[in-house]
């Protein structure tokens, strides 16, 4: 089946159609429609994977992507204009420009956290770009894959999206074939796979990765409101977000001051038993439970006997409904080792809490000194997708800013970032290569080709070539 679909696909790339801006058009206002009219049946598919409630679907994943949609085609016509260059003296007179013209078959390999948002959001750039698209849903989320493979194919022309669907095997076979781009997001063991791919065939990737991206607080005039700022980024999708807040970065003093602020906010927002709220996921599937629930424990076990890791609230788990509280966990101060401050925890060394992006509704504080120890422990790690700064302090946030390198850095809020058509969405170093949204994914999937125009009157090129006298050489000395 992948190898029908990708020849289908090249076999439309290769017409002149996808390159008029009508055909784009009509792809875009086609997905358009498809998650106005079918926006329950998303929403059900969206439900029975992840237990996100209509209005959860509505807000983080079908919003955005017709957000997304209706700022591509407002600047579609804008961007796709050839932009002129300049040319130097010594070539004048000539003219330059470049002309975006499409790559050719796109293939997006989307994860199951937001199953329709970052399988539509690349797909919208990669269309309105020209090109035709191979698209694998994961099988992590089968309703929404399922879904999105009954109603891409009604709501676009032929050939112009082709949905795979299936596991690794489907996945593997497709990676064997050649693409003009690759879109993975996913965790970094996956992304290198597709790096090595990729590389078979030289195809640019475009990779997501996530991260353990940290939050640094000291705003004591707005704890609350940064709590619920917070707990809102955090706990959204009960935590399976590749830029949700990972661990939470401030000083001692304030770290009980803080914890009760998250506890009251997350009252707030899910009640006294989140299990009942309407508002909160559930972790996908049994093996991504067992894995949160095993780290949680190792966390806690780890740190016993020493200054010790504690839940200070949540850590209620129910398996069978793959429900797991909002759960907060004070960790111990980080050690300081040959190499500087390091996230480690009790005699082990580093545990999977810790260690790794933790990708679900568990959230460490961590005590630090000050900001300065914040950044350099930030510093020994991986670059983050994402970093969060809750400080009224300017010198503060210039701080982060400049000794800081991360996908992105937002003050006072989360999430925020990856909902905005205008913000270029991605990461750096092991948190991702390339960004999309908005005109950043029309330049990710298109090429800017340069077309040159030198007239043969005046016919200055003469001057350039042999027999080169001393006339010519000074002029071309001068010009140069």
């Amino acid at each position: 089946m992948s190898a029908a679909a990708v020849t289908a696909a090249r076999h439309l790339a290769e017409s002149d159609e996808p390159r008029s801006l009508s055909w784009r058009r009509r792809q875009l206002t086609g997905i358009r429609e498809m998650l106005t009219a079918d926006a329950d049946q998303l929403a059900e598919a969206l439900e029975a994977d992840l237990a996100k409630s209509p209005a959860q679907a509505q807000l983080t994943e079908i919003g955005v992507v017709l957000s997304e949609i209706d700022h591509t085609l407002k600047n579609l016509e804008s961007w796709a204009r050839p932009r002129s260059l300049d040319v130097p003296l010594f070539l004048r007179p000539a003219s330059a420009r470049l002309q975006p013209e499409p790559l050719g078959v796109v293939l997006i390999i989307s994860p199951w956290n937001y199953p329709v948002q970052l399988c539509l959001s690349p797909l919208v750039g990669a269309l309105a770009a020209g090109n035709t698209v191979v698209v694998k849903p994961s099988e992590i989320a089968p309703h929404t894959s399922a879904a999105l493979a009954e109603l891409l194919p009604r709501y676009t022309s032929a050939d112009a999206v082709q949905v795979v669907e299936g596991g690794v095997e489907e996945t593997t076979e497709l990676l064997r074939h050649r693409f003009d781009h690759i879109v993975y997001t996913g965790n970094g063991h996956v992304g290198r796979i597709v790096m090595r791919a990729a590389a078979e065939h030289l195809t640019p990737v475009t990779l997501e990765l996530g991260g353990k991206s940290p939050t640094w607080f000291d705003d004591d005039e707005r704890l609350e409101a940064a709590a619920r700022r917070i707990v809102w980024s955090k706990f959204t999708n009960a935590g399976q977000t590749c830029i949700a807040p990972d661990y939470v970065l401030t000083t001692p003093d304030r770290v009980q001051p803080l914890t009760q602020a998250l506890q009251k906010a997350c009252r707030q927002m899910f009640g006294r038993d989140p299990r009942r709220s309407p508002d909160y996921g559930r972790i996908v599937n049994e093996k991504h439970f067992d894995r949160l629930a095993a780290a949680l424990q190792e966390h806690t076990s780890a740190n016993r006997a020493g200054a010790g890791a504690t839940v200070a609230f949540g850590g209620a788990q129910d398996r069978a409904q793959r429900y797991f509280a909002p759960t907060v966990v004070h960790s111990p101060a980080p050690r300081r080792g040959a190499r500087g401050l390091a996230l480690t925890a009790g005699a082990r060394g580093d545990d999977a809490l810790m260690a790794e992006e933790i990708f679900g509704p568990i959230l460490p504080i961590v005590p630090v000194d000050s900001a300065e120890d914040a950044v350099e422990l930030i510093r020994a790690g991986e670059k983050p997708l994402a970093l969060y700064v809750h400080s009224a302090s300017a010198q503060t946030r210039e701080l982060f800013e400049r000794r800081t390198s991360s996908g992105s850095i937002v003050h006072d809020a989360g999430l925020v970032q990856a909902g905005a058509a205008t913000i270029p969405f991605g990461g750096v170093g092991e948190s991702g290569i390339g960004a999309y949204h908005g005109e950043a994914s029309f330049r990710r999937f298109s090429h800017d080709k340069p077309v040159v125009e030198k007239p043969y009157l005046p016919d200055t090129l003469s001057f350039a070539m042999p027999p080169l006298g001393r006339i010519k050489r000074a002029l071309l000395k001068k010009l140069m």
